[in-house]
């Protein structure tokens, strides 16, 4: 998901779906349900929102991005603020904490994974069509707006069921980093994607092995990894 968005230029849009979800959290929070889907709604309604502003002409992508994060943000430390301030639980949706991560969730994961696979494999031409020429997309008849939200929705999905994992704060970085580092090493487009998700599972399984080895915080090791892969693949284009 990282490489579409980066080529499209939006890769801001996960931090603005991130900072949006806290105000979800916090009112999953507040109500007694599951955080994750109040979090989910909230940011499938935020991305809603972003592509009705950028289509109407009320706001640039960046512009639009930045006015549903402030609402989304602000409106979960209001929400915080009603319900006695921060506890334990929140600050794990903040920073991460991998251990909260459960069975449930393990399989709304995979059935999210399999989701986005059916997706990008069924309307692989199209979304390649889209990212270089969004424009001539159009011309050729291709429905670039609902297809540019369902995009939106998964990636808002990938985003909400990361958290637990990650957190909000450093989310962003596991969905980008990825995707820059894979581009990089100047591979075909379904080259750079393949790469892009190997070096994902790599900071993931790497950074859990280490943060327990050493005793660390998990979300923090898995992005610096990305991070650390991010630095090797841009020496290596450079000495290439």
């Amino acid at each position: 998901m990282g490489v579409f968005l980066i080529l499209r230029k939006e890769a801001m849009i996960g931090d603005g779906v991130a900072h949006t979800a806290f105000g979800g959290i916090a009112l999953g929070l507040l109500l007694g349900i599951s955080p994750i889907l109040t979090a989910l709604g909230v940011s499938i309604f935020a991305v809603a929102g972003i592509h009705y502003m950028r289509a109407k002409g009320i706001a640039t992508s960046d512009s639009a991005i930045a006015v549903i994060l402030a609402t989304g943000f602000s409106g979960g430390l209001i929400i915080v603020s009603l319900a006695g301030g921060f506890t334990v639980e929140l600050f794990s949706y903040l920073f991460g904490s991998i251990l909260t991560i459960d069975a449930t969730d393990l399989l709304v994961v995979s059935v999210l994974g399999l989701v986005t696979l059916v997706f990008l494999g069924v309307f692989y031409k199209e979304l390649l069509s889209m990212t270089f020429d969004e424009g001539g997309s159009r011309l050729m008849g291709i429905p670039v707006g609902p297809l540019s939200l369902a995009f939106s929705i998964l990636v808002a999905s990938t985003i909400v069921l990361s958290i637990k994992a990650v957190g909000i704060v450093l989310v962003v970085a596991l969905l980008v980093l990825p995707g820059l580092s894979a581009l990089q090493l100047r591979l075909s487009f379904r080259g750079t994607t393949a790469a892009a998700i190997v070096f994902g599972i790599l900071s993931m399984v790497l950074g859990v092995l280490l943060s327990a080895i050493y005793d660390v915080a998990t979300s923090g090791v898995i992005v610096f990894l990305a991070a650390a892969i991010f630095a090797l693949t841009a020496i290596y284009k450079r000495l290439g």
